[in-house]
């Protein structure tokens, strides 16, 4: 077959900008082992070239969306034109079309092929559009979580995207991803001493929702509250930094926090990490931290991390509340720093690794010869099917509503929001929740006297959803 990739994103042969662009080179790359031929068109960089992937997989940077990140579509209309006209061509004599984080907003392009549309996160604007703008075969989520995200907003205008939404986890490779000491290379790329040096990773893209202002209050704690003083936090720079002065600004921000905290010995800002060097990355470290807020699709680091041997601690938000039990990897409430700071002097002074439990699991779970075979399957047995037009549905006093899946409860009436990023204390809306665990609607709420313009607020803060087609 001939297949034809897309990303919004640009792509090089030995850097990775973030877990999504990873995965697509793994499932591309796979479908030109089968045999198929497969043309990626994704965005022109400074620093792009044609290349390939796999002698069956050719990478072609000719699409002028803007860079850097973010807003990709801010540019002439001339140029949208081109991609129009690009990925058109492209497609005129394509038998599959595989969409990479659904951001090309354009359906009428795909209308007479196959098409498969994976989605990989949940924050950017162009991917949570396109989820409403849903006109292809197969939509691929890669946690179930994610997936619940677009049945409960999309879906609920989309009558048949449930039987369309698959999910397929992210896998882990273990023939990559696995125990064993760090080799020489990433050791003079980061300048620590493992042996030496208690490392703490932060292997995250610079954006405030990532999480390192709660790296730094948790490296606070370890080094004045904990005593850790061979603490190295390793941060690497982004790779268009130079081209980015809102990240310059960023980084200097954070800098300037490290040093009034008196922590300038402790973090190590390095050169971002080529993807060949991530297990070995992960080896020198002891402890991953994944604090942020950032409403992530799977979230690869802390897994990747804890296949390698390096113990993880996660925040309670999106895909890490539920992709591992409670028992298997260490969770935190977001911004609870003290917590986490206490796990990880523990896991400093026991010099803890991996349990075999979580080795086990992570096995199990996430194989990548399962994910490979599964989308595989999806993309070669794609079929054209009628996109049924979009429904809008009244809502009212006897409309079916759950708590939101990207809320949580716990505590004493307490609720947490990733969207948010905030907890908030609503015992009555809790109190509601426990009465109908498995929904209610307004007039059973008025029952508990919830008032109509206290519901109506739950509802459009995005604490309740009302129920998706099913």
């Amino acid at each position: 077959m001939k297949i034809v990739g897309f990303s919004i994103n640009p792509l090089f042969p030995d850097r990775v900008i973030g877990g999504s662009a990873k995965h697509q080179r793994t499932v591309l790359t796979h479908l030109g082992e089968l045999g198929h031929q497969v043309t990626v068109l994704c965005t022109r960089h400074p620093e792009s070239r044609a290349f390939r992937w796999h002698e069956n997989v050719e990478v072609l940077p000719l699409l002028p969306f803007k860079q850097p990140f973010p807003e990709p579509y801010a540019v002439p209309a001339y140029q949208v034109a081109e991609i129009v006209q690009t990925v058109g061509e492209h497609l005129a004599s394509a038998d599959r079309f595989y969409m990479h984080d659904g951001e090309l907003l354009i359906p009428y392009l795909y209308r007479d092929v196959p098409t498969v549309i994976s989605l990989r996160d949940n924050v950017y604007p162009e991917t949570i559009l396109g989820s409403f703008l849903f006109a292809a075969d197969t939509l691929i989520a890669i946690a179930e979580y994610s997936r619940q995200i677009y049945l409960h907003t999309a879906g609920r205008f989309l009558p048949e995207l449930e039987q369309r939404a698959v999910t397929i986890n992210n896998a882990v490779d273990r023939a990559l991803f696995h125990p064993g000491p760090p080799g020489r290379e990433i050791r003079e790329l980061t300048g620590v001493d493992p042996a030496g040096h208690f490392v703490l990773l932060h292997p995250h893209r610079p954006e405030p929702s990532k999480g390192l202002a709660q790296t730094l209050a948790v490296a606070d704690l370890l080094v004045h509250q904990y005593g850790c003083d061979t603490l190295r936090v390793l941060v690497p720079r982004w790779y268009d930094e130079k081209i980015s002065p809102e990240v310059r600004a960023y980084y200097a921000e954070l800098q300037a926090q490290i040093a009034a905290r008196g922590l300038g010995a402790h973090f190590v800002f390095h050169d971002w990490v080529p993807q060949r060097l991530m297990p070995d990355y992960y080896r020198l470290g002891d402890l991953t931290l994944v604090l942020g807020s950032f409403v992530e699709a799977f979230g690869n680091v802390a897994y990747e991390s804890l296949a390698c041997g390096t113990p993880a601690i996660v925040a309670r938000v999106a895909t890490h509340r539920s992709l591992l039990p409670d028992d298997l990897i260490d969770k935190v409430h977001y911004d609870d720093h003290t917590a986490a700071a206490a796990i990880a002097a523990a896991i400093w002074r026991e010099g803890r690794r991996t349990s075999p439990a979580t080795m086990a699991y992570l096995h199990q779970e996430f194989d990548i010869a399962t994910q490979l075979e599964r989308y595989a399957a999806a993309i070669l047995n794609a079929k054209k099917v009628q996109t049924p037009a979009p429904r809008v549905r009244p809502l009212g006093i006897e409309t079916p509503y759950v708590l939101a899946p990207w809320c949580y409860s716990w505590g004493d009436g307490m609720l947490f929001h990733d969207f948010l990023a905030r907890h908030e204390r609503i015992p009555l809306l809790a109190e509601l929740l426990a009465a109908h665990p498995t929904g209610f609607t307004p007039a059973q709420a008025a029952s508990l006297g919830v008032e109509g313009a206290m519901f109506d607020s739950w509802y459009r803060m995005g604490y309740l959803a009302p129920k998706p087609f099913g």
